[in-house]
C-alpha cells in the first residue's frame, strides 16, 4: 500500500472502513445504506470525492462510531467514551419501535437481559447476562485491563476484549457492533496506524453462524477462551486475504479513471460511473438510470448512447427492452 501514493491509499481506508460500518450492522440483521455510508465517512475524513449524497443521523452515528475507535486508537477508552459511542449509534433514544436506554448501562427494568431466538412460544435462550448490579464493576474492570499493561499479545488482547465485552453485554442494545469496534480500536493499537486495510467486520459477516456459535459456546464453558481465540486469529487470517478484493477495487478505479479521466462526461453520468465502480446493485438500465438521476427517460437514452459511443459501457447482450448495460473492461 505504501508504494500506490496517498490518494490511492485514501480510496483504500475509504472502502475498507465503510465495508467494516456496513457489514458489522448486517451481522446484527441491519442493512445500511452504501452510498450513505460512503459519504458520511468521506465528509469526517475530509476527503473530496463524487457522488457525495447526505446520510440520516443514525448512519452518522454509526459512522461516528466507527470512525472514533480507528481514528483516534490512541485515546483512552473510557465510560464516558462508550456511553457517547452509544448515544451516536441510537440518537432517537429507539432501537427500531422499542424504547431503550441510551448512553448509560442497560438496567433491568424489562426483566434480565437475555439473548434469544425463535418464534413467540418457541424461544431458545443462547445466553444470559450479568445482572445490572454487577455492571458498574465489571466495566470498571474492563476499561481498566484494557488501558493497562498486561502483557497480552496485542492482537490477542482484540480478539479477549471482543469477548469480554458481548459476554458482560453492557447495553440495551448495540453490544455486538461495540464489541466490534473495541477490537478494532485494539487491532489499530496493535499496528499504531489509523490507516486500515482490510475489514474484520465483513470477514465475521461471511462466517455470521460460526461466529455466534462459538460465542455462545465459549459463554457457557468454564473461561477457557482458546477455541475463541483459534478462531478469531484465523479469521482475522482470512479478512487480511479479502483485503486484495478491496486493493484490487481500488486499483480498478484508478486504471479506469486514468484511461477514461479526461474523457468528456456530464455530471450524471460520472455519478452513475461511480455507483458502477462502486459495486452498483443488480444491472443497470435506462429505467434505472432516469430514476437516480432525476431526468426523462428519453434524457437517460442520450446519456447511455453517448458512453456507450464512447466505450465507457457496453449493452448486455440481452437486449430487448429491458437492455442493461455494464462498463467495458479497462484491461
Amino acid at each position: 500500500m505504501s508504494a500506490l501514493g496517498f490518494a490511492m491509499r485514501e480510496e483504500a481506508v475509504l472502502a475498507t472502513i465503510t465495508q467494516d460500518v456496513l457489514k458489522s450492522s448486517e451481522i446484527e440483521g441491519e442493512r445500511l445504506d452504501q452510498d450513505q455510508v460512503r459519504s458520511s465517512i468521506a465528509r469526517r475524513l475530509g476527503m473530496d470525492i463524487a457522488g457525495l449524497v447526505q446520510a440520516d443521523c443514525h448512519v452518522d452515528g454509526v459512522v461516528e462510531m466507527m470512525l472514533d475507535a480507528t481514528q483516534n486508537y490512541s485515546a483512552p477508552l473510557t465510560a464516558d467514551r462508550l456511553f457517547a459511542w452509544h448515544a451516536a449509534m441510537f440518537p432517537t433514544g429507539r432501537s427500531g419501535m422499542t424504547a431503550i436506554t441510551v448512553g448509560a448501562w442497560r438496567s433491568d427494568d424489562k426483566g434480565p437481559m437475555q439473548v434469544v431466538s425463535g418464534s413467540i412460544g418457541r424461544e431458545r435462550v443462547h445466553y444470559v447476562a450479568p445482572a445490572t448490579a454487577r455492571l458498574d464493576e465489571e466495566m470498571a474492570r474492563f476499561v481498566q485491563w484494557i488501558e493497562s499493561d498486561t502483557g497480552i499479545d496485542p492482537v490477542l488482547k482484540a480478539g479477549v476484549a471482543h469477548f469480554w465485552f458481548v459476554t458482560i453485554h453492557p447495553f440495551d442494545d448495540g453490544n455486538g457492533r461495540i464489541a466490534r469496534a473495541i477490537a478494532d480500536l485494539a487491532l489499530a493499537r496493535a499496528e499504531q496506524t489509523a490507516q486500515r486495510f482490510y475489514s474484520m467486520s465483513a470477514q465475521i459477516r461471511q462466517e455470521r453462524n460460526v461466529y455466534y456459535d462459538l460465542l455462545e459456546a465459549t459463554q457457557k464453558r468454564d473461561g477457557d477462551l482458546t477455541d475463541w481465540l483459534e478462531w478469531f486469529l484465523d479469521c482475522l487470517g482470512r479478512a487480511f486475504d479479502g483485503a486484495e478484493q478491496t486493493l484490487s477495487a481500488v486499483l480498478h478505479k484508478a486504471r479506469f479513471w486514468e484511461k477514461f479521466g479526461t474523457t468528456p462526461i456530464n455530471d450524471r453520468q460520472r455519478n452513475i460511473i461511480i455507483r458502477l465502480l462502486n459495486g452498483f446493485e443488480g444491472k443497470l438500465n435506462s429505467s434505472k438510470w432516469a430514476k437516480i438521476t432525476k431526468v426523462s427517460a428519453d434524457t437517460a437514452l442520450r446519456d447511455i448512447q453517448d458512453l456507450v459511443e464512447k466505450a465507457i459501457l457496453l449493452r448486455d447482450a440481452a437486449g430487448g427492452r429491458s437492455t442493461s448495460y455494464y462498463l467495458a473492461d479497462i484491461e
